[in-house]
């Protein structure tokens, strides 16, 4: 590894610091400049800056080149170069090599880091160019390669910072693997808010079978995204919104996954956070005064649930049910005594054993987390018929499913010839897992649901019957209730207890206008008259000794 002469040092250094302002003006650092104690780079469009940063909280002083905002209040580094081998003795430099590679001095002129060396061994990169972007990517630029001296008039990008993510992953940025190139992108959480060099957490794509990524503290897993199916992450179905773009790609050359925002004034990151031990997505909310904070999106994991393989082979897990855990149809628990105590992790086995033949049959699950499908195996171009056959053709298949689902066409077939571990369940479909079962668990599986959906049935037929005697009822006394509210005050005067109306007592047509003309006034009397199963029953059918009096002929 080249670095500049000793001689030239102390003017590098010199020229750091009698700089006027911190900040170069530029986005650009050529073969003929450097950056040095507080000095920046800023993008073009003043989004991030690069420069050298002591972590707040730190007690040693140990500098780090980074990329953190330019436009927010709140310094956030988002890219972090040298993570492992930070400056211990000041200041650092930073300028690009004769084979256009970005090295990092300390004070004693000793390299600390370095970018790999994209020009060769003992190669010569001409006009080599390193340039901040407003995406947040470093890019070392050659112009021209040769190993003799001579250059070339072609422009290509020998490194960029996006291939090397340290806790962060921003818009555009893949995390995966790139077949061609070897580079696997991770995310490593820092050790701590004063010091980030990499912690116990990391979060990458596993390659094998279908695409999933898992978050490992350390060597275990300890969450799990689900299996890519084409259209989504199973394990995380509810990965959508109108603001960002998800997607997972993935091709014989490389796999990976990575998102957008569709507005791109929106500052986002994806962070991986060392003290939670979770995965995070951030949006900065701007506030009043030029303020503003970063506000959560969402985080993984999110409940029990999401725990690596909580419920064990065979087993799933329901965040909606108690004890969490349950047998996925067909079996039952491994240690009844431990799943009673809410441990689920010994898993389940199965009720009845396969016969690995024709007496073997499968059952539908939907709305479950695809299992880990790292150890599964993928048959493009298959179809779902041929996948059943291939499965049943194979004493080890514990299960089988479309490959890909994505617009609703199934593609392609995965088989699982290991446990089915790190199931959950959710509310809504999911996509179809046919479980390979023993015949005879098939038919008491089918027979048990055809009973309770006629139970479902007949619920729901007396449930409808009783639902129009209740409407009719109501319809019934809201007409009657209106009939008597819209009836003349008059007929309501008549009526009485006991069926008893008023009878106006009968007169004389010419005598009653007569007394009416010389009165003023309606001399009425009111005489009641009752029906006659009234008086049977207060005389008790004309019983003798009900009669209070008797006429004389």
């Amino acid at each position: 590894m080249r670095a500049p002469p000793p001689s030239l040092l102390p003017l590098l250094l010199a020229t750091a610091f009698l700089s006027p302002s911190p900040s170069i003006a530029t986005d650009k650092l050529d073969q003929t400049a450097s950056i040095a104690g507080n000095q920046t780079l800023e993008s073009a469009g003043g989004v991030f800056r690069l420069g050298f940063f002591v972590p707040p909280g730190s007690s040693d002083g140990r500098a780090y080149l980074g990329i953190w905002y330019a436009s927010i209040p709140e310094k956030t580094v988002v890219w972090v170069a040298n993570r492992r081998n930070p400056v211990v003795r000041p200041p650092g430099v930073l300028t690009l090599s004769s084979d256009g590679r970005l090295v990092i001095l300390d004070g004693r002129n000793a390299t600390v880091w370095s970018s790999d060396n994209a020009a060769g061994s003992g190669g010569v990169a001409t006009r080599a160019t390193a340039q901040l972007l407003d995406n947040g990517d470093l890019v070392v630029s050659h112009g021209g390669e040769s190993q003799s001296g001579s250059t070339t008039g072609r422009t290509s990008v020998a490194w960029e910072s996006f291939d090397y993510p340290t806790d962060t992953l921003l818009p555009g940025m893949k995390l995966g693997v790139d077949g061609r190139s070897g580079i696997s992108r991770n995310i490593t959480s820092w050790r701590s808010a004063a010091d980030p060099s990499p912690g116990a957490y990391t979060f990458k794509l596993v390659s094998g079978g279908l695409p999933e990524f898992f978050l490992f503290r350390g060597l275990s897993k300890t969450y799990a995204s689900g299996p890519w199916n084409g259209a989504e992450l199973t394990g995380v179905p509810n990965l959508k919104s109108r603001d960002f773009i998800f997607t997972v790609l993935s091709n014989p050359d490389e796999t990976y996954y990575t998102y957008y925002v569709s507005d791109p004034s929106v500052l986002s990151r994806f962070v991986l956070n060392g003290t939670t031990g979770q995965v995070q997505r951030f949006s900065w909310h701007r506030g009043g005064g030029g303020g503003g904070g970063w506000s959560g999106f969402w985080h993984f994991p999110l409940d029990p649930c999401d725990s690596y393989a909580r419920c064990g082979a065979f087993g799933y897990c329901d965040v909606g049910q108690s004890p969490l855990c349950s047998c996925l149809p067909g079996f039952r628990p491994r240690s009844p005594q431990r799943w009673s105590l809410g441990d689920g992790s010994g898993g389940c086995v199965r009720t009845t054993n396969l016969s690995c033949g024709a007496g073997d049959g499968f059952w539908t699950v939907s709305r479950m987390k695809l299992p880990e499908a790292t150890s599964a195996t993928v048959h493009a171009g298959v179809t779902m018929d041929q996948c059943r056959k291939m499965c049943l053709g194979n004493c080890s298949c514990r299960a089988y499913a479309a490959a890909d689902v994505s617009g609703g066409i199934n593609r392609g077939c995965v088989i699982w010839a290991v446990d089915l571990i790190d199931m959950r369940q959710y509310p809504e479909v999911v996509q179809d897992v046919y479980i390979r079962l023993a015949q005879s668990e098939v038919d008491a599986l089918t027979a048990a649901a055809n009973r309770r959906s006629h139970v479902v049935v007949v619920i729901a037929a007396v449930a409808a019957i009783s639902g129009v005697l209740l409407l009719g009822a109501f319809a019934f006394g809201c007409l009657c209730f209106w009939r008597n509210r819209a009836a003349p005050a008059g007929s309501r005067d008549n009526e009485l207890p006991l069926r008893a109306t008023k009878l106006k007592r009968p007169r004389d047509d010419q005598r009653f206008s007569e007394e009416n003309k010389m009165s003023g006034e309606e001399d009425d009397l009111d005489l009641r008259v009752f029906d006659l199963a009234v008086i049977l029953a207060a005389t008790n059918n004309f019983a003798a000794d009900s009669k209070i009096g008797q006429g004389k002929a």
